[in-house]
């Protein structure tokens, strides 16, 4: 299976490519006045307005550093069977791999605010993290940023 690799502060983890539909440069985006930390705003993709949240702050609490490697990766998030566009900030996103799925397994540590965090992969790199895309929000958040496109 192919997979994204990118870094948060010095973990690494991994985005399953077929949910990946496009990495794009961190391009500029509109900022939405009074919104979470997580929303960094809106783009323009082809037309048609896409939310991106910023990895970095959704999971560790502070911005993406602004690096060359920085990019938007724009995902298929699934809400209620509607797959939606929704952009990640992701820091030093560089390469894609190849891995046998079944090289992942329970890192033994679960946590209930972290539901997106899949199985652990290791290799001469170190730890890899699998990263589920489908849990990446919470339910308030999801609801906030696709609740017009339910309707």
């Amino acid at each position: 299976m192919l997979f994204l690799l990118f870094q948060l502060g010095n973990d690494r983890y991994a985005l399953q490519a077929s949910t990946v539909a496009e990495v794009l440069p961190l391009v500029n985006f509109k900022r939405i006045p009074q919104a979470q930390p997580a929303i960094a705003g809106l783009i323009d993709y082809r037309g048609a307005p896409v939310p991106v949240i910023d990895l970095n702050e959704l999971m560790c609490g502070k911005p993406a550093a602004q690096r060359f490697s920085t990019r938007v990766v724009l995902v298929h998030y699934r809400v209620d069977e509607r797959a939606h566009l929704l952009g990640l900030i992701a820091e030093r996103v560089r390469e894609t791999v190849q891995r046998d799925p079944a090289l992942f397994v329970d890192g033994g540590v679960t946590a209930l605010r972290t539901p997106w965090l899949g199985p652990v992969a290791v290799d001469a790199d170190g730890m890899l993290q699998w990263i589920h895309v489908d849990k990446l929000l919470p339910q308030p958040l999801r609801d906030l940023l696709f609740q017009a496109s339910a309707a």
